[in-house]
């Protein structure tokens, strides 16, 4: 059985994809955030341009700020998010 998780995307993300939100089913294979990433980035597009390996953005896990070997489970909510700069 597939593990279903709710993706949020902030600030830039959620302009450039066109959504705030959405829940997917994860490939079997994929338990780590850094599976989650490279998934949304194979769609292309956008998505492989704003999500791509060494590009700058944040994610956070059942909002905790996480890394790319951070596990995902069944019903976690997983946010992506760009850097926040202040001055």
């Amino acid at each position: 059985m597939a593990n279903t998780i709710t993706l949020l995307y902030f600030a830039r993300l959620r302009e450039t994809f066109g959504k705030a939100s959405e829940m997917i089913a994860l490939p079997a294979d994929v338990a780590t955030l850094e599976g989650v990433r490279a998934t949304l980035a194979a769609r292309g597009g956008a998505w492989a341009h704003e999500l791509a390996a060494g590009r700058a953005f944040r994610a956070a896990v059942n909002q905790d700020i996480a890394g790319a070997d951070t596990h995902v489970k069944d019903g976690d909510e997983v946010a992506f998010f760009p850097p926040v700069t202040g001055g």
